[in-house]
């Protein structure tokens, strides 16, 4: 997903971050996979990473996009709005209490259950 993904580099062109955003299928809707998000040991901190959700998952509303689901700690991530996912599977040997999503579109993932598909 070219129009979501994001580098972040300093005024000297150092690379600070970056975020990666794929499309997947769960039974017969389509979603957002975000990951990974990554910032450099230096920038750690600094709220680099926390400004690269925010932008994007506005880029992804923006897009009319309605579900966007991560891997991930909730307690970092329920700030900016995911939550734990039941019904939804990620291939083994994922966790299944580190699955996480976030509704870009009022009650978007309401009913959606089913394993994760990489989708075109």
């Amino acid at each position: 997903m070219p129009e979501l993904c994001r580098v972040a580099r300093d005024e000297g062109g150092t690379l600070g971050g970056a975020i990666r955003y794929w499309p997947i299928r769960i039974g017969r809707w389509q979603a957002l996979l975000l990951g990974p998000v990554a910032v450099h040991p230096i920038a750690q901190g600094e709220g680099l990473g926390a400004a690269l959700i925010r932008d994007t998952l506005e880029r992804a509303r923006d897009l009319e996009w309605g579900r966007v689901l991560l891997v991930g700690d909730e307690p970092y991530y329920k700030r900016f709005g995911f939550v734990k996912l039941e019904g939804v599977e990620m291939p083994p040997p994922t966790n299944p209490d580190r699955i996480l999503g976030v509704e870009l579109k009022p009650c978007a993932w309401q009913g959606v259950t089913g394993e994760v598909e990489r989708s075109a």
